[in-house]
């Protein structure tokens, strides 16, 4: 006698998985926050300047990288695709563990209280926090299909993830443009 699973159930492995997805990235948008509005900053000056540069390069790379395998899966050259992902992917990581060194050695940078475009600056870094948060499990959740092979879940949730991905990544180059230039 064989056994019928009901059609509402996730396939085998998909809910744990998604579920330490979940735990995982709401964790690390915990130690986030706590990183960026409580921890106090370990170095004071200067030192280390160059890590919100590059961080920027790093999004930026990563930009570029999405955009390319868009391109590809578009054309179909699945393959390329994947690499071009996993190159953003790993774009992504550099740039969070850049962005982790900076906030824990020099904490918050704010943007001058009277600088031009603050009014610009605060909604466009306010929609990259709350986007690059729903990021994080997106794209992870997007891998896991994608590499356990369920590629019909993989091209639904994609859809929504390149946008925010790529909406995410460029804006985190903007903002640091923005910082940058009100800073100078």
């Amino acid at each position: 006698m064989t056994t019928v699973v009901p059609a509402s159930r996730p396939p085998s492995g998909i809910g744990p998985a998604i579920a330490a997805i979940l735990v995982i990235s709401a964790a690390a948008t915990l130690f986030l926050f706590w990183l960026i509005y409580i921890h106090p900053a370990a170095v004071a000056g200067a030192r280390y300047a160059f890590l919100p540069t590059m961080n920027a390069v790093f999004n930026g790379l990563a930009a570029i990288a999405l955009t390319i395998g868009y391109a590809f899966i578009r054309a179909r050259r699945i393959r390329a695709h994947r690499a071009a992902m996993i190159a953003a992917f790993v774009f992504s990581t550099l740039f969070l563990i850049g962005y982790i060194a900076h906030h824990a050695l020099h904490g918050d940078i704010r943007y001058p209280l009277h600088a031009a475009y603050r009014s610009v600056y605060l909604p466009l870094l306010a929609s990259h926090i709350v986007l690059a948060t729903v990021a994080l499990p997106m794209v992870l959740v997007t891998f896991f299909f994608s590499l356990s092979g369920r590629f019909p879940q993989h091209r639904k949730i994609a859809r929504y993830t390149f946008p925010i991905w790529l909406y995410v990544s460029i804006t985190g180059v903007v903002t640091y443009i923005m910082l940058r230039l009100a800073r100078a």
